[in-house]
């Protein structure tokens, strides 16, 4: 492991580097989940939906990240090279922890959603009402605020020892829940298949099976979202694992792990479109009334 005390010409090199890396992915966060948040607002069909409610909550975080974190981020890094502002890394760190603990809360909340959808199909829409998402939503977002405050300015290594903790428990979560949705879309293909073999089978069952594969479509576009988020979190479990078992900070390593958590806030509202077909309509009608607008205000600024 390479010893970055100093603010040698690598060390130098590795935070001018990662800045470049923030600043198009934080361009991406807001721009993309901005035309997110607008399609869903300008669609009263997705505004009555609670899973979009849950991707709303996490759009929102998204777009604070790129907002707020990032700049911050990007300025705390560039200020480091020179000097240290105490203030400016302490809001920085304490509103990066916010946001993305609610951004993986949420998904986690996503992950339950889905399994509890195919779990009680039937009963699903008088279990889970739009009163009690809010409710949730709102718990979420207090809760982790008051928890990242208070633990922040409190002790940082506890801080960091559960902030791993929480965020390995909601990898576990999230773990379980898409294994146990695969278990019921295993199943399913194979009743589906018994049935197809059967003779007589009635137009009831098959609108039951159509309903259950759409479902089960709406889950697996889901774990989507759970794969990308393995692929953005891990890195920086494994550190706040080792900072509060071993007591070092990798600086660099924890720098890149940090970019790619911001990441995540970025290719999100790109696996919105790809996978939730009526969002990706709406988000491409309000493109297409944005493009002209901005041919016309490029025709007459020039």
């Amino acid at each position: 492991m390479i010893n970055y005390t100093d603010k040698s010409r690598v060390y130098r090199q590795i935070i001018t580097v990662n800045c470049v890396l923030n600043a198009p992915l934080m361009i991406a966060s807001i721009a993309g989940n901005i035309l997110i948040l607008t399609a869903v607002l300008k669609s009263p069909t997705l505004r009555r939906s609670t899973s979009i409610m849950l991707l709303c909550s996490l759009a929102v975080s998204d777009l604070l990240v790129g907002f707020v974190v990032q700049p911050l981020y990007i300025a705390d890094e560039l200020i480091s090279l020179k000097t240290e502002n105490l203030l400016l890394h302490r809001l920085s760190g304490v509103l990066g922890f916010f946001l993305c603990g609610v951004s993986i809360n949420t998904m986690t909340l996503i992950s339950l959603d889905r399994m509890f959808l195919l779990l009680y199909h039937m009963r699903y829409r008088a279990l889970i009402t739009e009163f009690r998402i809010k409710f949730i939503i709102a718990i979420v977002w207090l809760s982790t605020l008051s928890s990242c405050s208070a633990l922040y300015f409190w002790d940082k290594f506890v801080f960091h020892l559960i902030t791993g903790f929480v965020i390995s428990i909601c990898v576990v979560i999230c773990t379980f829940s898409y294994i146990k949705i695969y278990s019921i879309a295993r199943r399913h293909q194979v009743q589906i298949q018994i049935e197809h073999q059967a003779v007589g089978g009635n137009s009831a069952d098959s609108l039951d099976n159509l309903l259950m594969a759409r479902t089960i479509k709406s889950a697996m576009n889901a774990f989507i979202f759970y794969i990308f988020l393995l692929i953005c979190y891990v890195p920086q479990v494994v550190l706040l694992i080792l900072f509060a078992t071993v007591h070092k900070y990798w600086k660099p390593e924890w720098t890149f792990a940090s970019t790619m958590i911001h990441m995540n806030s970025s290719v999100n509202p790109i696996l919105y479109c790809w996978r939730l077909r009526e969002l990706r309509l709406e988000v491409m009608r309000i493109g297409k009334q944005l493009l002209p607008k901005c041919r016309n205000s490029g025709q007459v600024n020039g």
